[in-house]
């Protein structure tokens, strides 16, 4: 049992949490630039693209529901601290990875590391050559 408790945490859970954070970000990104996706889309994409783990998809939930609850508190939270730059002149990336970073570290007890680490590594993935840089930067100003 010992084993398998070390290979989850190897492989498993955080794997799977960095996996539910890239599905999430890419649900808002959708919504983002589509507004008009249906709820039950949205759900779907989720079930479909994260493993049947129900503490991964709980953990998705509660992102992605949180993050639509608080999104304005968000965006005024980030436009506060983004000198220079409004929601609409940033990239569709760099704001919904911001979203998503924002809302786990203000209401979710994940280590302030790791979910910079991991906005970091979004960025890189999904961002242009200046995202990491810049998400980063607007990151260290919270």
């Amino acid at each position: 049992m010992k084993n398998e408790s070390n290979n989850d945490r190897k492989s498993g859970q955080f794997f799977n949490r960095t996996l539910a954070r890239t599905v999430v970000f890419q649900l808002l990104f959708l919504e983002d630039i589509n507004p008009d996706n249906s709820e039950e889309w949205n759900s779907e994409f989720l079930f479909e693209k994260l493993p049947a783990h129900e503490e991964i998809h709980n953990f998705a939930l509660q992102l992605l529901i949180g993050i639509r609850e608080n999104k304005s508190e968000l965006d005024q939270r980030i436009e506060q601290v983004s000198k220079n730059w409004s929601l609409a002149r940033m990239s569709v990336t760099d704001r919904n990875i911001l979203r998503l970073t924002l809302y786990e570290l203000t209401y979710i007890k994940t280590p302030k590391p790791v979910v910079i680490n991991e906005a970091i590594e979004l960025a890189k993935k999904f961002g242009s050559a200046e995202s990491s840089a810049f998400v980063n930067g607007i990151l260290d100003r919270f």
